[in-house]
């Protein structure tokens, strides 16, 4: 088991964590979720021992072994490819070691007194060997190389060669060799495409050590987790269920939490009011004092603050013709790599397309075609009647200026939107406060990715091509950012690994493979549907997994109702507390007010000079003391009860 005991820590004067504490049981699947900057990465990067606590303990068995994939790209070397996997599984030491000690032992005579040390120490090496894999490493290795989209002939090219993506899936492949028993995974799907994330999700799926991912990918969440950690306010709070449930469970506890607050709200203004009628009443002291004292035990309810909680829109679209975009016989090239060949298109006004493949099919190629980045080796592409286009890919950050603010950015791009409705995006986009006064060149760069995709999205257009837009937005903003791509008037061509987010936004979807393109007339479900009639695309395991997951769910589900049950039983009680308390301090109000007329009475002279008038008020006002001493007693139970009955909700 992992054991964050207490953690707090503090970096550059915020502070990240306050007395944080997490047990990871052994063998457990988490999700980590939470807003950028919540702390997320630092969690990881503790538990891998990279950053330490100001205060607090983590803790680990000390034979474990951790894998850690951090989000950003490490330096990796070069090396050729199988050779660098070796090296960084540390197998290459071994070998090496193991060669040495063979030698030596080779020139050594039977009886030397050296040779049972050395045949010592290489049994020890060849237990290494074995738990490395050794004699099944290269098997394993082009089997997980093969999974992640590498080519046969990549194992033997220089490491040095591959782009920043395909580095990143070199240490992800170095990760699963190693062989740990903790995977922390941060944000493992962003530079996969689809293929390659379906085969990590079965690859993981069957993975028996501990796993913990930090996504914003829902469904590969959904498929691998079954406990969801959320980091926020400094503190990780688990909920048992995959990220779908946790949202589900979440969001009932965020409306309960209203729910509960508006009353509390309500019984504290009605206590409030009460004692600042009676404060300087002397015949109401004691009833002031006693609800002073229940009011100073109110523990108040918090409610989660929805700080982004905003509409995401773009400027409206102007009308472009019926055909947007048309390409005939569209075949490029770079030097003797064919990447198209024959491919005609059309999309038409309204058409929300999503483009797919394996890394390496085109993708990118096709959208800086279209967008008119580049031209087609052979063939054309032309727009169509008043379409006005925006392009936006990874590389765009390239296209701002470093000596500007945030804000200058934003204030200066052409676009028919207001100040406030500017100020109003940048937020969307994660960029609040002082940050909007930074200047880009000490931005981040996903920093950066985000400014420069809202830049673009700031002009009118009518169509929209981007690549890989959602891959620096938390989910949060990818949720706005989804909500106002369905509400843009105009037509969109859209490359994401983000499965979840295309199945929800796109109408078509085009798969770009083998140098020509395949058309989907339907969302991305629709897609992996029709690809998966495909013998060799068929496959058990996610009948297999889906199996297996049912006694978890049917657990959760049982749970679930327990808990509503428990819920609903505390919430009538506090109903039954409630229609009975206030007729009650109704009563107890009619009783005080009597006793105040009473005393005003017998202060006024002209009842003073009558005595039987004055034992007649004497004798009601002991009357209405005894009336009143057993409702006040049950006034207090009632308040008692129904501070116990709000604890227990919570």
């Amino acid at each position: 088991m992992i054991r964050c005991s207490s953690i707090s820590l503090t970096l550059g004067g915020k502070k990240i964590f306050d007395n944080l504490t997490l047990a990871v049981p052994t063998s457990s699947r988490m999700g980590v979720v939470g807003d950028n900057g919540a702390g997320k990465t630092t969690l990881f990067r503790m538990i891998a021992g990279e950053i330490p606590p100001d205060r607090g303990e983590i803790s680990f068995p000390l034979r474990w072994r951790l894998g850690y994939l951090p989000q950003d790209l490490v330096e990796i070397g070069n090396a050729p490819l199988m050779e660098l996997l070796k090296e960084k599984t540390g197998l290459t030491h071994v070998e090496k070691d193991l060669n040495e000690v063979r030698n030596r032992l080779s020139g050594l005579k039977p009886h030397s007194a050296e040779r049972s040390s050395l045949l010592d120490r290489h049994d020890r090496l060849v237990f290494s060997y074995e738990a490395l894999d050794g004699y099944g490493f290269e098997a394993m290795a082009a089997k997980i190389l093969k999974g992640l989209g590498f080519r046969s002939g990549d194992r033997d090219r220089m490491s040095g060669e591959f782009s920043g993506g395909w580095k990143m899936r070199i240490s992800l492949a170095s990760l699963l060799l190693s062989g740990p028993d903790v995977l922390l995974l941060d944000e493992p799907t962003n530079h996969l495409d689809t293929e390659s994330m379906e085969w990590l999700e079965g690859y993981l799926a069957s993975f028996r050590g501990t796993l913990l991912a930090i996504s914003h990918d829902r469904r590969f969440l959904d498929k691998l987790t079954g406990t969801t950690v959320e980091i926020s306010g400094g503190r990780a709070r688990s909920y048992p269920g995959n990220f779908s449930e946790y949202v589900t469970k979440r969001s009932r506890e965020l409306e309960e939490a209203e729910k509960l607050a508006k009353r509390q709200e309500k019984e504290v203004a009605r206590t409030v009011s009460f004692i600042e009628r009676f404060r300087y009443k002397a015949s109401k002291a004691a009833q002031v004092q006693s609800r002073i004292r229940a009011l100073d035990k109110i523990d108040r309810i918090e409610t989660a603050k929805a700080s982004r909680r905003v509409s995401m829109r773009f400027p409206p679209c102007p009308r472009s013709g019926l055909e947007v975009i048309s390409a005939i016989e569209v075949e490029h090239s770079y030097g003797d790599n064919r990447v198209f060949s024959g491919v005609n298109l059309s999309i038409r006004r309204g058409e929300r397309v999503a483009l797919v493949g394996v890394n390496g099919a085109g993708k990118s190629t096709l959208t800086r075609l279209l967008s008119g980045e580049e031209r087609p080796t052979r063939g054309s592409i032309s727009l169509g009647h008043n379409v006005k286009s925006a392009f936006f890919s990874q590389e765009s950050s390239k296209n701002l200026n470093y000596g500007n603010s945030v804000w200058d950015e934003i204030r200066n791009a052409p676009s028919p939107c207001t100040e406030p409705q500017r100020r109003n995006l940048l937020g969307c986009f994660l960029f609040s406060g002082s940050d909007i006064e930074k200047p880009v060149r000490v931005l981040s760069g996903g920093e950066r990715s985000r400014l420069a995709l809202l830049k673009i999205l700031l002009r009118q257009t009518n169509l929209l091509i981007l690549d890989e837009p959602t891959n620096h937005l938390d989910m949060v903003t990818r949720d706005l950012f989804q909500e106002a791509l369905l509400g843009y008037g105009g037509t969109i061509v859209i490359v994401s690994h983000d499965r979840d987010f295309l199945d929800n936004l796109v109408t078509r979807v085009i798969e770009v493979r083998d140098g020509g393109i395949f058309d989907y007339p339907g969302n991305y479900s629709y897609f992996i549907e029709k690809r998966a009639e495909k013998p060799a695309q068929s496959g058990p395991q996610t009948a297999g997994r889906a199996s297996a997951d049912n006694p978890v769910r049917i657990n959760l589900r049982e749970e679930k109702r327990a808990d509503a049950e428990r819920r609903n039983r505390l919430y009538r009680n506090r109903k039954k507390f409630l229609e009975e308390l206030e007729p009650l301090e109704t009563k107890i109000d009619r009783t005080e007010e009597r006793i105040g007329e009473i005393d005003l009475s017998l202060s006024a002279p002209s009842t003073l000079s009558d005595s039987g008038k004055v034992k007649e008020l004497l004798l009601e006002r002991a009357d209405l003391e005894r009336t009143l001493l057993p409702l006040m007693k049950r006034w207090e139970e009632l308040m008692r009860s129904l501070e116990d009955a709000g604890q227990e909700i919570h």
